[in-house]
């Protein structure tokens, strides 16, 4: 066996730390396939693992120095993967939950108009209520048919607001209207 093999994860990580940059490609080589392997286990998606490795990377590079024991490297750099990962499940659920939102709202629209014209009324009335900014978003989403990426550059904010806004503007609609239908 080449010795290289013997040599511990602390080791490696010490060495990098020191500035030697084979001691990492040797631990991407050694910890690569793991770590797509624990991904793969959470999001059940190849390619989503091998992005959530890669990311894991990144910061595993950037942050080992804050590493107190090198020789816990792997269960440390596990825990990234592991964060990652649920983190990645966690925003694809909440997309789905979005878009379920999006449907609901939209559905409104397939309501036949003689139908819809009390309704109508009182999500003007409620739109009306809300903030300025989710006025805004709530034009340019729904009347407009602009896509957030497309809000998001229009009012120079950024994806992660604009998503924001239209969610917490959905919200409010529900709120509003539940309370105007009681009515």
């Amino acid at each position: 066996m080449h010795k290289k093999n013997h040599i511990t994860d602390g080791e490696l990580v010490a060495q990098y730390t020191k500035g030697n940059q084979k001691a990492l490609a040797i631990l991407v080589k050694r910890f690569h396939k793991t770590f797509c392997n624990h991904a793969y286990w959470i999001v059940k998606d190849a390619e989503v693992a091998k992005d959530i490795a890669q990311d894991s990377w990144s910061l595993i590079i950037d942050k080992v120095d804050t590493l107190q024991n090198p020789q816990r490297f792997k269960s440390w750099a596990l825990r990234i993967v592991h964060r990652k990962s649920i983190d990645w499940t966690r925003s694809i659920s909440k997309q789905k939950q979005q878009t379920n939102d999006y449907k609901v709202t939209k559905s409104i629209r397939d309501i036949p108009s003689t139908d819809t014209s009390l309704v109508k009324q009182k999500l003007k009335v409620a739109i009306q209520e809300l903030s300025t900014n989710q006025q805004q978003i709530v034009r340019l989403f729904y009347v407009h048919e602009y896509s957030l990426k497309d809000i998001a550059r229009i009012l120079e904010i950024s994806v992660g607001t604009a998503k924001s806004r239209l969610y917490h503007a959905r919200e409010q609609l529900k709120k509003q209207l539940k309370k105007q239908l009681k009515k």
